[in-house]
């Protein structure tokens, strides 16, 4: 009998060993999870992060309109790096016209003709402001020269200046008689050529007016 009982407290010990090795096992094995405010911390981190990216983008915004295109570049810069893709690609666009105007500034025009030919360039593209500006220093330059007058009406037109248009494209008129002709057939005053200045401007023959 007392040999019995030695083997069932034996067999007892092994048991409990068997199940404390088990249960270390399934312990070690068991994957870690993320607790709950580790990722409340990351939602936080990640919040910050893009209102840092919008507060850049707008500055660089601020600074674009102000012309300050080497500021606002180095911002949008910023801006591109952030957590919210529509922002970044909007940051990158804007980086990239900030290069172009940066480009244009170094260019170098003496001439009349230098700042009348860039002035197109930019009417083309559509950067009436530039092309105002650059238009009407060719004019002081030359102000005898009837594309410039022309060129500038175009500009005016494009931008809404209607007396400002009419007076530069009657001069260039008078400089040169074939502008009429030629004005039109351009779009560029297509949304002031229905207006009675302009109608009997461009067609005087009519004499309704």
């Amino acid at each position: 009998m007392p040999e019995k009982k030695k083997t069932t407290t034996s067999k007892m010990t092994e048991r409990r060993a068997t199940n404390l090795e088990s249960a270390k096992t399934s312990k070690a094995v068991e994957p870690a999870r993320p607790s709950a405010s580790r990722s409340g911390a990351a939602a936080a981190a990640q919040a910050v992060n893009t209102q840092q990216q919008l507060a850049t983008f707008e500055s660089a915004i601020k600074l674009f309109h102000a012309r300050k295109f080497k500021e606002a570049r180095e911002l949008f810069m910023q801006a591109v790096k952030g957590p919210e893709r529509d922002v970044a690609h909007r940051a990158q666009s804007h980086a990239t016209m900030c290069e172009r105007r940066l480009q244009q500034a170094t260019v170098n025009l003496h001439t009349a003709e230098d700042y009348y030919n860039y002035g197109i360039a930019l009417l083309n593209t559509r950067q009436i402001d530039q092309a105002r500006a650059h238009l009407e220093q060719a004019l002081q330059m030359s102000p005898d020269a009837d594309h410039v007058f022309y060129a500038l009406a175009a500009a005016q037109a494009l931008c809404g200046d209607a007396t400002g248009a009419h007076d530069h494209l009657k001069r260039a008129i008078e400089l040169e008689p074939r502008n009429r002709l030629m004005a039109r057939q351009d779009a560029d005053f297509g949304s002031l050529a229905s207006q009675a200045p302009f109608q009997a401007l461009l067609y005087p023959e009519k004499k309704n007016w």
